[in-house]
């Protein structure tokens, strides 16, 4: 895998006044004893960038022979890790790549693992190919410091009532398996454990079109499944079944309007933190008082409004910079409005992490919260104008989907 030590420290040297700038308030001898300065400390970047890399690898490779109770620890060393290189280099895409290159990893031994412990108790190995696909973070490949599951499994037709006893224990402990591993237990039972997410090819495609006909009790609840399975990516198992499905659920999204008509409305009608004049709005009373939910109010509009204007279009990608990118391609936005855009994502996302420090370091209890006076009038304006950015979005596809 490529290292970010290179690409963080140019990062780092965009920091730098422009040379016009040094040479007309600063003598010859002073721009000397600077740019020596700044190669010192650039150096000694460079050199912490690359010890983490280094420490990375090995920790990775450790992985693949690791037991359990051991993944967790290494699962923790490389969160530690990559929390210091955040720390420095304050890149949210580069946190992301790091931290779902790893996870897949881990996930991927746990597999191994449980596989290993099902033959090892007399219930055998699978009995027809299956995948592991990833939803949520893991499927947009966005990654951060605090994670939990979100994973289905869809196997191969003919196994009958056996193959559906072997994967409802074999998704139980893979939910265990990973929790040891430090995977936390999804909030939504979004997890192997849930018969909702685990199926054969011909199951999944029943649920699935018993969705986008109206078939269901829940439409509601089975719109969010479909909302969440639209970030479907594979991670490890059976590559042709697993794209299958996920062909399957591109394919279903994009062939029933209605539904996603539905999903745009939603999208829209998520609340941001904006007040009067489009100001920053905060909590005005209780808890949280002066602050206002950045993932709930910000992040997660920004997110899903993306994701929904990126299906209409028929892009493949998950990764909301990638559907941004995609999206100024085919023309859904000028060059300026993507920017803007992938700005908006990197500046959300960026606080997003550094609430999880704080959580992490116990400084915080939640890493959802944050107040705006904490930040400087700078800071504070380009956060206000990325929501601004997300509220033209929701406009922007008010208008595509004709949504009064």
């Amino acid at each position: 895998m490529a290292t970010a030590s290179q690409s963080e420290t140019a990062d780092l040297l965009d920091l730098l006044p422009p040379l016009q700038q040094l040479t007309s308030y600063c003598t010859l001898p002073e721009i000397s004893l600077a740019l020596e300065e700044i190669r010192t400390d650039i150096t000694a970047v460079r050199r912490r960038f690359e010890s983490w890399d280094t420490q990375s690898a090995h920790q990775q490779q450790l992985i693949t022979t690791a037991d359990s109770s051991a993944l967790k620890k290494l699962h923790d060393a490389l969160n530690q890790i990559e929390l210091e290189r955040f720390t420095l280099s304050q890149s949210a895409v580069n946190l992301h790549r790091f931290c779902t290159h790893y996870r897949g990893l881990l996930a991927e031994r746990a597999l191994q693992l449980v596989t290993e412990d099902m033959q090892a108790c007399g219930l055998g190995g699978p009995p027809v190919p299956y995948a592991l696909i990833s939803m949520g973070s893991d499927g947009r490949e966005e990654q951060t410091l605090i994670t939990d599951q979100d994973y289905l499994i869809v196997y191969g037709d003919g196994g009958g009532e056996a193959a559906d006893h072997w994967f409802a224990e074999f998704g139980t402990r893979l939910v265990d398996c990973l929790e040891t591993a430090g995977f936390k237990r999804c909030t939504g039972d979004i997890m192997t454990s849930n018969p909702t997410w685990r199926g054969s090819f011909k199951q999944w495609r029943k649920r699935l079109f018993a969705i986008v006909r109206y078939e269901v009790e829940d439409f509601a609840k089975n719109m969010m499944d479909l909302i969440v399975l639209s970030d479907a990516r594979f991670v490890t198992g059976d590559r042709i079944i697993g794209e299958q499905l996920i062909e399957l659920i591109r394919d279903m999204e994009k062939e029933h309007f209605q539904v996603l008509w539905s999903m745009a409305r939603a999208a829209t009608e998520m609340k941001l933190a904006l007040g009067f004049m489009r100001k920053l709005w905060t909590e005005p009373s209780g808890e949280h008082k002066g602050e206002f939910n950045i993932k709930l109010l910000a992040w997660a509009p920004l997110v899903m409004n993306i994701r929904i204007l990126a299906m209409s279009q028929g892009i493949p990608a998950t990764n909301t910079v990638q559907r941004i990118t995609h999206l100024e391609q085919e023309g859904s936005f000028s060059k300026e409005v993507a920017d803007g855009l992938r700005d908006a994502y990197e500046i959300l996302t960026r606080y997003r992490i550094l609430l999880q420090i704080k959580q992490i370091k116990g400084i915080q209890k939640d890493s959802y919260y944050l107040d705006p006076l904490l930040l400087n009038s700078e800071e504070r304006e380009r956060l206000r104008q990325a929501v601004i950015l997300v509220e033209d979005l929701q406009k922007q596809i008010r208008t595509n989907f004709n949504i009064v």
